[in-house]
């Protein structure tokens, strides 16, 4: 029986691209190929590239990765290129003879735009780009689509505290990462998390603090923050007739002059646990506690059990409207709604609390699976196709144009990425790149070598942070 390492760049593929070196047009030596979203709601943001360059393009290939691997892909079928592998790694010492260009991670970009462009540099490995095309897109597309979502979710709530609160201080914490368990592995936590992080400072995935401090050059600076906060088994363990006890000891425990918490109030009747137990029965505890409590419901149909809430602490604890003419409670109740939480339904919480006079900055909200497991490659339709090849010294454009489906056209040529005299940006072939133009697409890794390191917060930096 055959044994493998997930770490084998050389299975980190589709299995059918293990045939496809002997496919190309005899001559062939060097192939062009870019990534793009050709579509969806969002702007792209792209980010995740750093992080696979170092994951996996950063160990060389070894002779036993290639006795492996041929193991594997005789066994499943297939033929393997042996000769070009153990040349790559007697020529290359196992590191990929290839050049790697991209925008500047956290750049926005408009879909239908190349945000990355892969070549061989050695006319021996024609075949390579395309063979990497399954990991590389991959590890672009989810923590891209991810940063993205992330990104729409902060304008739509800048947007309402900019209508309806007195500042956007806090807009940085006002979407909270709840997806860990929700996702579909470690590694997307990590990357999807840390996506995510690219745009707002609150998260509750831990992975996404080891990624970036390994990947992205954190050092001991901590890129995000939580808070105590109660579950259902916390509240629960107390029993019905205790629910009033654990909400004081949640005070006793975690009250304190600046310091914020948070507690599940909907474990039996999220009404009576507003009006009766933390409006009345603890009230005088939490306005003199000095600090924050966070009520989450959990239940119910988000946008109207926020509003509802809201009105009903508002009865129990007042308001005060501020200079926009929106109420706002206290500073010592808040509301955090994580369950149901989209895009969509974002938009749609924010504009019926505000419609019922109440500010955005009553509210935060915590997203799980919406931000890290409810997208997929075609959430933004992104590819990665072959655009031109050099065949004996002369360099041909290549495409596809499916009279089926003309969504699915790809773009001509060597790619560059620019901005118009209009400040618009836009993808040309690299023949029509003028010297007065810069090529938004930087060099990122050649042969092995990463060129470039960014960190959190310069890519935070270029979204706008």
């Amino acid at each position: 029986m055959y044994t493998s390492n997930l770490n084998n760049l050389i299975l980190n593929s589709d299995s059918y691209k293990t045939s496809h070196w002997v496919q190309y047009p005899t001559g062939s030596e060097y192939l062009s190929s870019y990534i793009e979203a050709r579509g969806g709601d969002y702007k792209v943001v792209f980010f995740g590239l750093q992080a696979f360059i170092k994951e996996y393009l950063s160990t060389p290939i070894t002779h036993q990765d290639i006795d492996e691997a041929e193991t594997v892909i005789h066994a499943h079928g297939l033929t393997f290129n042996r000769a070009g592998w153990e040349r790559l790694v007697d020529k290359h010492g196992g590191y990929l003879p290839l050049r790697i260009e991209a925008v500047p991670e956290g750049s926005i970009v408009p879909v239908s735009n190349v945000v990355c462009q892969i070549t061989n540099t050695d006319p021996e490995f024609y075949w390579l780009p395309s063979y990497i095309e399954t990991a590389l897109l991959r590890a672009i597309w989810y923590p891209s689509t991810v940063a993205s979502v992330s990104h729409y979710c902060k304008k739509v709530i800048r947007h309402a505290l900019e209508k309806s609160a007195d500042n956007s201080e806090s807009l940085i914490f006002r979407l909270h990462d709840f997806g860990s368990r929700g996702a579909s592995s470690h590694e997307s936590v990590a990357l999807g998390s840390l996506a995510h992080l690219v745009n707002f400072a609150g998260t509750d995935s831990m992975a996404a603090l080891v990624a970036a401090s390994r990947w992205y050059q954190m050092g001991n600076d901590m890129p995000a923050f939580s808070i105590p906060a109660a579950e259902h088994s916390t509240m629960t363990a107390w029993g019905r007739d205790g629910e009033t006890a654990a909400f004081a000891n949640m005070i006793e425990q975690f009250g304190g002059k600046n310091n914020a918490f948070s507690v599940v109030s909907d474990s039996y009747d999220l009404w009576n646990a507003i009006d009766n137990i933390w409006g009345d029965a603890l009230k005088d505890d939490i306005k003199n506690m000095g600090g924050t409590l966070v009520i989450r419901p959990d239940s119910g149909e988000p946008a109207k059990v926020v509003r509802e809430a809201l009105e009903r602490l508002a009865v129990r604890f007042g308001t005060r409207l501020n200079s926009k003419g929106y109420k706002v409670l206290p500073d010592y109740v808040r509301i955090i709604q994580g369950d149901g939480i989209s895009p969509q339904s974002l938009g749609k919480i924010i504009d019926v609390v505000m419609k019922a006079g109440f500010s955005a900055e009553n509210i935060t909200f915590g997203m799980g699976g919406g931000l890290l497991q409810q997208v997929n490659r075609d959430t933004m339709n992104w590819a990665m196709k072959a655009s031109a090849i050099c065949i004996d010294g002369v360099w041909k454009d290549i495409y596809k144009d499916p009279v089926t489906s003309h969504s699915k056209r790809s773009k001509k040529g060597r790619l560059a990425l620019i901005k118009d005299d209009n400040g618009q940006i836009k993808t040309i072939k690299i023949d029509d790149l003028n010297t007065d133009t810069a090529n938004l697409l930087r060099d990122v890794y050649i042969d092995g070598k990463l060129l470039i390191e960014d960190n959190l917060t310069s890519i935070r930096e270029r979204t706008g942070w």
